[in-house]
């Protein structure tokens, strides 16, 4: 007995001296958290990767786009941001890349950030001569202005919003006004996406602005209108996204790049196998969508999500890990 209990302590002891080694080899990491539900979504499930499948130990901090990557390419910390909008910071992107401060470990989203002017599928596949912004413009009676029957209607996002002063630009630069269509402020959040839940459930025209992945766009199938012109970098800049600019041109709006950034330092202190899986970790708007829409219906949490995630799409995140992990991970859910 006393044989059995020395050989079962040795055994314990190995395996927790090997769960320590694991731990060392990865250490403590600090994900950041933005306060948006895919970024929520996709921190949680990089917490529990790195934690069951590489024994890390990893913990989230709350934080947002500026702050966030500020602190990232000036003094290194916190580790990693999975869902990194670069576009809004351009200049101290470059400039912590170039310094050695950050590093762009891989692409969060392949399709990007994406924002424009939508409509329903079923008003899409009824009429599929409208693709683009000016076939759209051609049918102002299928998208009828709830004050004015007469005329079509474009909803825009609240004030404030960098959207909102896109979408009135291209308002004008479109002709929309001629074209017979009205801009409508739908005044919040809420505003706009109750405006996209009504039409729907009455099977009406709608149109406006939106992006994705959000929520709203897993639960509601939503089409995006091509700008149909060629886009043009210089005069989206100049014009397109300045609310007093008095002659906007018709442009197309560019897709955001969204990736994972992750400070220096980190990359080069943590095993090879983590960067790989952070390079490894993507997934589609469509995903993220549908993943967010499940998290709103069941008031879920960003650990829920993730969890339900793991659960659900075995086939999509086996791929990101090595099979150790995987097995770790699975043993967990």
């Amino acid at each position: 007995m006393k044989k059995l209990l020395a050989s079962t302590c040795l055994v314990f002891g190995l395996f927790g001296g090997a769960s320590i080694a694991n731990a060392a080899e990865c250490g403590s990491v600090t994900i950041a958290s933005m306060n948006w539900q895919s970024a929520e979504v996709l921190s949680n499930l990089d917490k529990i990767i790195l934690n069951e499948g590489y024994g890390c130990s990893a913990e989230i901090t709350v934080g947002d786009t500026v702050p966030t990557i500020t602190s990232m390419a000036e003094k290194g910390q916190p580790d990693i941001a999975p869902e990194a909008w670069i576009d809004l910071l351009p200049e101290i992107v470059k400039k912590g890349t170039e310094e050695g401060k950050l590093v762009i470990a891989g692409t969060s989203l392949p399709d990007g950030g994406v924002q424009g002017w939508w409509i329903p599928k079923y008003v899409a596949d009824a009429h599929p001569d409208i693709k683009t912004i000016p076939d759209m413009l051609k049918h102002p009676e299928l998208f009828p202005d709830p004050e004015d029957p007469k005329k079509g209607a474009i909803f825009n996002g609240p004030q404030g919003w960098g959207g909102t002063v896109v979408t009135s630009q291209l308002y004008k630069a479109f002709g929309a006004e001629k074209a017979g269509f009205t801009l409508v402020d739908t005044g919040s959040a809420a505003g706009l996406d109750g405006s996209i839940a009504k039409a729907y459930e009455r099977k009406e025209g709608w149109v406006g602005y939106y992006w994705a992945p959000t929520a709203l766009l897993g639960k509601y199938a939503m089409v995006k209108l091509d700008a149909g012109v060629p886009g043009d970098a210089t005069e989206w800049k100049r014009c397109n996204t300045v609310a007093d600019c008095p002659d906007p041109k018709p442009n197309a709006w560019p897709a955001d790049h969204v990736v994972t950034l992750v400070a220096k330092s980190f990359s080069e202190k943590v095993s090879p196998e983590v960067i790989d899986y952070l390079k490894k970790r993507s997934w589609s708007n469509n995903t993220v969508n549908k993943l967010m829409a499940w998290m709103t219906d069941n008031q879920a949490s960003g650990e829920d999500g993730a969890k339900h995630f793991l659960k659900e799409n075995k086939d999509i995140w086996t791929k990101w890990v090595s099979p150790e992990a995987a097995k770790k991970i699975e043993a967990t859910l």
